[in-house]
């Protein structure tokens, strides 16, 4: 059932089973059908009229009050973090969950009913890479209630390393694991949800969990346990908190790799984790440049920048201008660091860190190719004149290329210039500042 991490996966065929609604007490069905490559997992109601289909993405995320809920227009499904974190975990990239109602079946409270479908469907490989989010940056969520989530770098996997505490500091365990689909199966998804008496007292007695019973919860009454059998784990609990916050994650589109620790998780900080690392995505997206060089005149190469700069080694700071946006004002350059650069004998010996000063001249010379390339000629010299918001976030180190943004923000007459410039390395801003400029006849 391990998933190779390099391309996607779907179900080999449909298969599904039926259930309990925990909220109505009513039979639902559910089938898990294979989807082709970059589908995604999207929920089907096959009850309402056109059937119609909703993503599981965190944009969608309506309700998170004691579960998760997604919608689109007045359709809703609830509860999905089960099922999500069933085939997000067992490696299922691409997936349609067809239901014949407005949520799953709750089964025994946990995913193993969901694992038990993605068995006996089976998992294969498609085509197309898999997408994923590696955490360069700590991102943290943190809330008024004492929850803490806390994601940080770790190539080697997915690694949660969680600490449930409940009222009182009652139950309070830790787990820690790598999430593999060996792993979840065994120690995870038979782990089923629990709840306190007193938050649930009140939605019994409105009867708002008609499906809710012993058999698909447990149930926490001052330090007794409720329960139609044993507890499955001595940590049952942080051990459905990892479940849920897999499924909750799902929501990102994307596979995690970094390690998370989560200190009284829930489903309002996992979704607020989840919006994060889908907004950063988003920024890197945005930043990412095709690392090739358009073919025809998109570009300039060394020689073109070399008759529009003055500038000569050492102090040519652009290799090559990849593209220029179709109305003129943007354009974008690159230039590769190596140690053979002379600032790097003087600029901290035995720890090599290219000089910010000399990041801000990489982004004048790029936003002067783009004035040059707007006006048209190459009888005038620019001239550097002052520099607003510079920012130096990360270092540039020998082997980093740097992708130099240049955007033209305001301009006057044919003397004066500004652009917005910014210096991206691993699609991460290393630099940036606004930068003005005059023009003087040679």
């Amino acid at each position: 059932m391990a998933a190779a991490p390099e391309v996607q996966h779907t179900l080999a065929k449909s298969a599904g089973f039926s259930g309990t609604s925990l909220h109505t007490g009513e039979k639902v069905s559910l089938k898990l059908h294979p989807a082709p490559e970059n589908h995604g997992i999207k929920f089907k109601r096959k009850d309402l009229a056109d059937e119609p289909t909703i993503d599981a993405k965190i944009e969608n995320l309506k309700m998170v009050e004691r579960a998760t809920t997604i919608g689109e227009g007045s359709m809703r499904v609830h509860t999905v973090e089960h099922v999500l974190s069933a085939l997000s975990a067992m490696g299922v990239d691409n997936a349609i969950v067809e239901m014949d109602a407005n949520e799953p079946p709750i089964g025994d409270g946990s995913a193993k009913a969901y694992i038990d479908v993605i068995k006996r469907a089976g998992v294969t490989a498609q085509d197309a890479p898999r997408k994923f989010f590696h955490v360069r940056e700590p991102i943290h969520v943190e809330t008024k209630t004492g929850t803490m989530l806390i994601l940080l770098p770790d190539d080697n996997g997915f690694r949660i390393s969680c600490t449930q505490v409940g009222p009182n500091n009652r139950f309070t365990q830790f787990m820690s694991a790598d999430i593999v689909p060996e792993l979840f199966e065994r120690e995870i998804a038979p782990a089923r949800t629990f709840v306190y008496y007193e938050d649930v007292e009140p939605l019994m007695e409105k009867n708002l969990i008609k499906g809710g019973s012993l058999e698909n919860a447990i149930v926490v009454r001052g330090d007794a346990v409720l329960s139609k059998e044993p507890l499955r784990f001595q940590d049952e609990f942080v051990r459905h908190k990892i479940l849920d916050i897999i499924g909750d994650l799902a929501l990102v589109g994307c596979r995690v790799r970094g390690h998370l620790i989560a200190v009284k998780p829930g489903h309002a900080a996992n979704a607020e984790l989840a919006r994060a690392i889908a907004k950063e995505q988003s920024r890197r997206e945005a930043l990412a440049v095709r690392r090739v060089v358009p073919k025809g005149d998109g570009g300039l190469d060394s020689d073109e920048i070399m008759q529009i700069l003055p500038h000569r080694y050492p102090f040519l700071m652009v290799d090559r201008i990849v593209s220029f946006d179709e109305g003129g004002t943007k354009c974008v350059g690159v230039k590769s660091v190596t140690i053979n650069e002379p600032f790097f004998q003087g600029h901290f010996p035995g720890h090599p860190v290219m000089p910010g000063v000399m990041q801000v001249e990489a982004m004048a010379q790029v936003a002067s190719l783009l004035l040059f390339k707007l006006a048209k000629t190459t009888s005038r010299i620019g001239y550097f004149m002052s520099a607003d918001g510079v920012k130096f976030r990360k270092p540039v180190k020998p082997g980093d290329t740097i992708f130099i943004h240049a955007e033209l923000t305001k301009a006057r007459g044919e003397r004066l210039a500004k652009a917005k410039c910014r210096c991206v390395v691993n699609d991460a801003i290393v630099s940036e500042g606004e930068l003005m400029f005059t023009f003087l006849d040679k």
